[in-house]
């Protein structure tokens, strides 16, 4: 794993959006994989930013998210493809055809993530995956467990990630208690991936991240077996490292 510590929360975000407008200029038809969350947030502004002086061109990029809550639609103002096009997708020249999301009402959750698997392979895989980590380890929606999901699939969301998430809903019980997510194998099959931290809350779980013993009890320190990981974090999510 490649450590980048940035001092503050604005420029780990800087240099996310740099990595990331690196890939799209040396590929411009990338496949990203995309997270949601307050994390990202400030990468996605400095990309629409960059794309505002014609520095990056999303014209022929494919973008692939990562999860969806379930059951819960598109336009409500609490799903992730909401998310998207308000925070990014609306604000760059990307094509309408190349984005994906899963559908967190679908009839046939089953066909749904073969789908999407299946579209993802088509395209070539994921060059870049885009990931944040949640303060128990999970990267994604893949909870920690005695076994993971490999692929796309439905998750009972656990009851740390509903109480962490109730900050964006009006109270704990409008959590969704299920979501879809992208499973920790196709995420490992990214050629590259960078994880995004911040905060003191996420310093011990960065620490099992990077240092810690690879278990599925903390999902994201599985990324470890990946040869081309970039974590980049502030320095209170560095604070036990």
């Amino acid at each position: 794993m490649r450590l980048i510590i940035e001092d503050d929360y604005q420029q780990m975000s800087k240099k996310a959006a740099l990595l990331l407008a690196s890939q799209v200029r040396l590929k411009p038809n990338s496949v990203l994989g995309l997270a949601t969350g307050s994390t990202p947030l400030g990468m996605y502004n400095e990309l629409v930013s960059m794309y505002q002086k014609d520095e990056i061109d999303f014209s022929e990029v494919k973008t692939f998210n990562l999860d969806e809550y379930y059951p819960l639609s598109p336009d409500n103002p609490k799903s992730y493809h909401h998310y998207m096009y308000e925070n990014f997708f609306n604000h760059i020249n990307i094509r309408q055809k190349n984005i994906n999301i899963l559908d967190g009402m679908a009839d046939n959750v089953e066909h749904e993530t073969t789908e999407y698997e299946i579209k993802i392979h088509e395209t070539g895989g994921i060059d870049l995956q885009i990931l944040g980590v949640g303060s128990n380890g999970h990267i994604g929606f893949n909870e920690p467990a005695e076994r993971l999901n490999v692929t796309t699939h439905l998750v009972n969301l656990s009851e740390e990630t509903i109480k962490a998430n109730s900050r964006f809903f009006a109270n704990k019980e409008n959590v969704p208690s299920k979501a879809i997510t992208v499973g920790i194998a196709t995420i490992l099959k990214a050629n590259r991936i960078l994880l995004l931290a911040s905060g003191e809350n996420k310093a011990r779980v960065i620490k099992e991240t990077i240092s810690g013993h690879i278990s599925t009890q903390v999902p994201s320190s599985l990324l470890q077996t990946h040869p081309e990981v970039a974590v980049i974090i502030d320095k209170n999510a560095a604070s036990m490292l």
